[in-house]
């Protein structure tokens, strides 16, 4: 059963044609059993024939079948070729062209056409003997079909263009999923990119200053020496550490809880961060303003990254003479941060554009994070020399 129905959904047309032959055949019974003769006879053998011709090629055409059988049924009533059975094929003219999703004015042409057939019949062919109610009632009675013809095929019609709809809806949805995700992975590695840079740049840095100090007082100052490869230890477990949970965001598959994680970074641990840069060599005036208190966990993680990103560039670009200063401002509505330094500075191009320098990303990470808590910073070089970053965050709710 299964196979026959889809050799009909296959073969739309052959199905078509085979019921129309089957209402020739029927037609043809009818025009035999009638009396007329010559011209009337050709005339009714034809509009049979055009009948059956729209029945079977009703799918392939529908506005041009529908056309040849409003001219079909003109040509009954002017030439009195009298009902038959292939006016059956205006039925179901009717009803494909209202569930055909084509033009509107084939539907309306169909539903007016339908609905004047059984007054212009009742017009051309009276019946004898009958009063004016009984012909409206005969009237309405055989237009019924021909309203029924057409809001079944007009249903049809609104159901599959209801779930076409639902169908580009799943799709358009899908897409939009898909995008989504894309801009969620995308925004991730960008999030682990700044996180890693941040590691890498600090902590890698703090190493090679250490390590060129502890080659240089080697032999001189071992216990100096020695101090500063013990810095460089701790250095290196702790970008390590911070490394494997960044690194342990990109696994898949495996044990959330196998991995080791530390917390992320906050403003508490600045004070840490700045008293690992003076070990390094760097001299560091690390000031506090206001009353501390909990921040947003987007915040602290912000200005720490912002501090830490700030002193990694002074030592870089500062020079072997300079010095920096840290502020932590705590306002009602907000944290500022200030980290200025008095050396030499970087050059123009790594603060222009938002600090695209072809080496590294420090100030459009900077920009990144703070955009992302809402804040606003200022980077650039001081009047008097050195370079300044200077920022503020907004200290919204969570989400």
């Amino acid at each position: 059963m299964q196979r026959l129905y889809d050799f009909i959904r296959r073969h739309p047309t052959g199905v078509d044609t085979f019921w129309a032959l089957m209402l020739l055949g029927f037609s043809a019974l009818s025009v035999s059993g009638t009396s007329a003769g010559g011209l009337d006879l050709l005339a009714e053998a034809t509009a049979v024939l055009l009948l059956c011709l729209v029945v079977a090629l009703r799918r392939r055409m529908p506005e041009k079948m529908l056309l040849l059988a409003v001219g079909v049924g003109v040509a009954q009533l002017a030439l009195d070729i009298t009902i038959n059975p292939a006016d059956f094929a205006m039925l179901v003219i009717i009803y494909t062209v209202a569930a055909h999703d084509g033009p509107r004015w084939a539907s309306r042409l169909a539903l007016i056409g339908g609905l004047s057939a059984a007054s212009l019949a009742q017009i051309r062919w009276p019946e004898p003997d009958t009063g004016t109610f009984s012909r409206v009632v005969i009237t309405i009675i055989l237009s019924v079909p021909f309203a029924l013809a057409w809001v079944l095929g007009d249903s049809l019609r609104t159901r599959r263009a209801y779930f076409a709809q639902l169908e580009e809806r799943a799709t358009r949805l899908e897409k939009e999923r898909e995008a989504q995700a894309k801009v969620a992975v995308a925004a991730e590695r960008a999030r682990i990119a700044r996180e890693l840079h941040d590691v890498v740049a600090h902590n890698v840095s703090v190493m090679v200053v250490q390590a060129d100090g502890a080659a240089y007082v080697l032999d001189t100052a071992p216990d100096q020496a020695k101090q500063a490869l013990e810095t460089i230890s701790t250095t290196g477990r702790q970008a390590l550490a911070e490394m494997r949970r960044l690194l342990g965001v990109l696994r898949t598959g495996d044990d959330p809880e196998s991995g080791e994680y530390v917390p992320q970074p906050d403003v508490r641990q600045i004070e840490e961060l700045v008293e690992q840069v003076r070990n390094a060599g760097l001299t560091v005036d690390f000031k506090v303003e206001g009353t501390p208190r909990p921040l947003p966990s987007g915040v602290e993680l912000t200005a720490y990254r912002i501090v830490q990103e700030a002193l990694t560039n002074t030592r870089k670009h500062g020079g072997p003479e300079a010095g920096a200063s840290v502020r932590l401002v705590y306002f009602d509505d907000g944290l500022g941060l200030l980290v200025e330094d008095d050396g030499r500075g970087s050059s123009h191009e790594l603060y222009e554009d938002g600090g695209a320098d072809g080496k590294g990303h420090g100030l459009i990470g900077m920009r990144e994070r703070v955009g992302m808590v809402g804040g606003t910073l200022d980077a650039g070089p001081r009047p008097g020399g050195g370079f300044r970053i200077s920022a503020l965050l907004p200290l919204k709710p969570a989400g």
